[in-house]
């Protein structure tokens, strides 16, 4: 079951991350993520970079059948590039984030109204923004789950 949240203004602090990013069609984004996520564990544990947080996928722009995306975890320091993995720092500032928590296949209904909410505020969203996955996907619960959208304000 989704339940609803209201979103905030947040001010971040620029944070490191290491993701491997591609341009992946959206009904392959579930293998992705799985590599992905293994791939940037991988090099953080060889370079002995700790991570710093939750999964997280960032999102280079508006979906359409496909979307650019990078997938991995925040890191504390920076990370060497070792093959697909590469670092990226995430942006500091003015952001809108809201709790999403309900099956994946319903974060549309938790974008719509993100959508409405920037329109109602006068704002306008960032051409780049992430979800942070902060419990692990329960096939037996997905109501269960629980991600973190937030969204750079441009």
């Amino acid at each position: 079951m989704l339940q609803t949240h209201q979103p905030e203004i947040v001010t971040l602090d620029p944070h490191p991350v290491a993701l491997v990013r591609e341009i992946v069609r959206m009904d392959a984004l579930p293998p992705f993520f799985g590599r992905a996520f293994g791939a940037v564990a991988r090099a953080a544990g060889l370079q002995g970079v700790p991570l710093a947080g939750p999964p997280i996928a960032v999102y280079f722009g508006m979906p359409t059948e496909t979307v650019d995306v990078g997938a991995g975890f925040p890191t504390v320091g920076g990370l060497t590039p070792d093959a697909d993995v590469v670092p990226l720092i995430l942006p500091g500032g003015r952001a809108a984030q809201v709790l999403h928590e309900g099956p994946y296949d319903e974060m549309s209904v938790t974008y719509g109204r993100l959508m409405e909410w920037f329109a109602e505020q006068g704002l306008t969203p960032a051409p780049m923004m992430w979800e942070s996955y902060l419990n692990e996907p329960d096939p037996a619960a997905p109501e269960e789950a629980k991600t973190l959208i937030v969204w750079p304000i441009a």
